[in-house]
Protein backbone atom coordinates (compact mmCIF):
# COMPACT_ATOMS: atom_id res chain seq x y z
CA UNK A 1 0.00 0.00 0.00
CA UNK A 2 1.73 3.24 -1.14
CA UNK A 3 2.16 5.89 1.63
CA UNK A 4 0.02 8.74 2.55
CA UNK A 5 1.72 11.53 2.41
CA UNK A 6 5.43 12.39 1.58
CA UNK A 7 8.26 12.82 3.91
CA UNK A 8 8.47 16.68 2.38
CA UNK A 9 8.49 18.39 5.81
CA UNK A 10 11.39 16.52 6.82
CA UNK A 11 13.54 17.42 3.45
CA UNK A 12 12.20 20.77 3.35
CA UNK A 13 15.18 23.19 3.33
CA UNK A 14 14.67 26.90 4.17
CA UNK A 15 15.00 29.91 1.30
CA UNK A 16 17.92 31.16 0.47
CA UNK A 17 17.02 34.93 1.05
CA UNK A 18 15.01 34.68 4.38
CA UNK A 19 16.54 31.56 5.69
CA UNK A 20 12.68 30.09 6.33
CA UNK A 21 11.06 26.74 6.06
CA UNK A 22 7.73 28.45 5.76
CA UNK A 23 8.72 30.81 2.88
CA UNK A 24 10.06 27.64 0.72
CA UNK A 25 6.93 25.83 1.26
CA UNK A 26 4.43 28.69 0.12
CA UNK A 27 6.87 28.55 -2.64
CA UNK A 28 6.49 25.17 -3.69
CA UNK A 29 2.76 25.33 -3.47
CA UNK A 30 2.84 28.55 -5.71
CA UNK A 31 5.28 26.66 -8.53
CA UNK A 32 3.59 25.36 -11.48
CA UNK A 33 5.28 22.64 -13.54
CA UNK A 34 8.24 22.04 -11.75
CA UNK A 35 9.67 25.78 -12.04
CA UNK A 36 11.18 26.59 -8.56
CA UNK A 37 13.24 29.16 -9.84
CA UNK A 38 10.59 31.98 -11.53
CA UNK A 39 8.18 31.32 -7.93
CA UNK A 40 11.25 31.87 -5.60
CA UNK A 41 11.30 35.49 -8.46
CA UNK A 42 7.94 36.05 -8.22
CA UNK A 43 7.78 35.82 -4.10
CA UNK A 44 10.93 37.68 -3.82
CA UNK A 45 10.00 40.87 -6.09
CA UNK A 46 6.20 40.53 -4.34
CA UNK A 47 8.03 40.65 -0.69
CA UNK A 48 10.17 43.90 -2.08
CA UNK A 49 6.94 45.48 -3.07
CA UNK A 50 5.66 45.03 0.15
CA UNK A 51 8.39 46.30 2.57
CA UNK A 52 8.07 49.27 -0.09
CA UNK A 53 4.27 49.52 1.09
CA UNK A 54 4.82 48.34 4.65
CA UNK A 55 7.02 50.91 6.40
CA UNK A 56 8.90 49.69 10.04
CA UNK A 57 7.91 46.16 9.25
CA UNK A 58 10.31 43.51 7.74
CA UNK A 59 9.17 41.29 4.76
CA UNK A 60 9.37 38.21 6.39
CA UNK A 61 7.03 39.44 9.57
CA UNK A 62 4.36 40.69 7.48
CA UNK A 63 4.17 37.39 4.93
CA UNK A 64 3.99 35.22 8.38
CA UNK A 65 1.27 37.38 9.72
CA UNK A 66 -0.66 37.64 6.74
CA UNK A 67 -0.50 33.44 6.69
CA UNK A 68 -1.34 33.38 10.38
CA UNK A 69 -4.38 35.96 9.87
CA UNK A 70 -5.86 33.93 6.67
CA UNK A 71 -5.60 30.43 8.64
CA UNK A 72 -8.95 28.74 9.44
CA UNK A 73 -9.76 27.91 12.97
CA UNK A 74 -12.49 25.95 12.63
CA UNK A 75 -14.33 24.52 9.33
CA UNK A 76 -17.50 21.94 7.90
CA UNK A 77 -16.92 18.79 7.11
CA UNK A 78 -19.73 16.74 5.64
CA UNK A 79 -21.04 13.66 7.88
CA UNK A 80 -23.59 11.00 7.10
CA UNK A 81 -25.71 9.88 10.24
CA UNK A 82 -28.61 7.82 9.70
CA UNK A 83 -29.10 8.40 5.68
CA UNK A 84 -28.80 12.66 5.80
CA UNK A 85 -25.55 14.90 5.47
CA UNK A 86 -24.65 17.22 8.14
CA UNK A 87 -22.60 20.22 7.95
CA UNK A 88 -20.48 19.70 10.97
CA UNK A 89 -18.19 22.21 12.01
CA UNK A 90 -14.77 20.72 13.30
CA UNK A 91 -11.07 21.71 14.40
CA UNK A 92 -8.79 22.51 11.62
CA UNK A 93 -5.56 20.44 11.96
CA UNK A 94 -2.39 22.78 11.77
CA UNK A 95 -0.89 21.50 8.81
CA UNK A 96 -4.58 22.33 7.17
CA UNK A 97 -4.50 25.28 8.70
CA UNK A 98 -1.22 26.35 7.01
CA UNK A 99 -1.98 24.86 3.50
CA UNK A 100 -5.82 26.60 3.45
CA UNK A 101 -3.89 29.43 3.77
CA UNK A 102 -1.46 29.21 1.15
CA UNK A 103 -4.27 27.92 -0.83
CA UNK A 104 -6.33 31.22 -0.33
CA UNK A 105 -3.85 33.76 -0.57
CA UNK A 106 -2.41 31.88 -4.16
CA UNK A 107 -6.19 31.54 -5.35
CA UNK A 108 -6.99 35.01 -4.35
CA UNK A 109 -3.57 36.62 -6.27
CA UNK A 110 -4.40 34.59 -9.45
CA UNK A 111 -8.09 35.92 -9.72
CA UNK A 112 -7.07 39.67 -10.02
CA UNK A 113 -5.88 40.14 -13.70
CA UNK A 114 -4.05 42.41 -15.23
CA UNK A 115 -1.04 42.94 -13.00
CA UNK A 116 1.92 41.01 -12.76
CA UNK A 117 1.75 38.35 -10.48
CA UNK A 118 4.13 39.91 -8.13
CA UNK A 119 2.28 42.87 -7.67
CA UNK A 120 -0.74 40.64 -7.29
CA UNK A 121 0.75 38.26 -4.37
CA UNK A 122 2.60 41.54 -2.47
CA UNK A 123 -1.45 43.33 -2.52
CA UNK A 124 -3.30 40.58 -1.41
CA UNK A 125 -0.01 39.98 1.49
CA UNK A 126 -0.54 43.25 2.43
CA UNK A 127 -4.75 42.88 2.76
CA UNK A 128 -3.89 39.88 4.82
CA UNK A 129 -1.54 41.31 7.04
CA UNK A 130 -4.25 44.41 7.57
CA UNK A 131 -6.61 41.48 8.05
CA UNK A 132 -8.88 42.31 4.64
CA UNK A 133 -8.89 41.08 0.91
CA UNK A 134 -10.00 37.79 -0.87
CA UNK A 135 -8.88 35.73 1.09
CA UNK A 136 -9.44 36.65 4.44
CA UNK A 137 -13.50 37.30 3.20
CA UNK A 138 -12.82 33.05 2.11
CA UNK A 139 -11.80 32.71 6.03
CA UNK A 140 -14.45 34.70 7.06
CA UNK A 141 -16.62 32.47 5.00
CA UNK A 142 -15.54 29.37 6.78
CA UNK A 143 -16.37 30.88 10.29
CA UNK A 144 -19.14 31.98 9.30
CA UNK A 145 -20.58 28.57 8.41
CA UNK A 146 -19.07 26.67 11.25
CA UNK A 147 -20.79 29.25 13.26
CA UNK A 148 -24.55 28.46 11.32
CA UNK A 149 -23.97 25.14 11.63
CA UNK A 150 -23.18 24.73 15.09
CA UNK A 151 -26.03 23.10 15.80
CA UNK A 152 -24.53 19.65 14.42
CA UNK A 153 -21.29 20.04 16.77
CA UNK A 154 -22.80 16.87 18.38
CA UNK A 155 -22.02 14.98 15.51
CA UNK A 156 -18.33 15.69 15.70
CA UNK A 157 -16.71 11.96 16.90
Amino acid sequence: MPKRFTASAKQLRPDPRYNSKLVSKFINCMMWDGKKSAAQAVLYEALDKVSKRVKDVSPLEVFETAIYNVKPLIEVRSKRVGGASYQVPMQVAASRQQALAFRWILAAARAKKGKPMADRLSEELVAAFNKEGAAMTTRENVHRMAEANKAFAHFAW
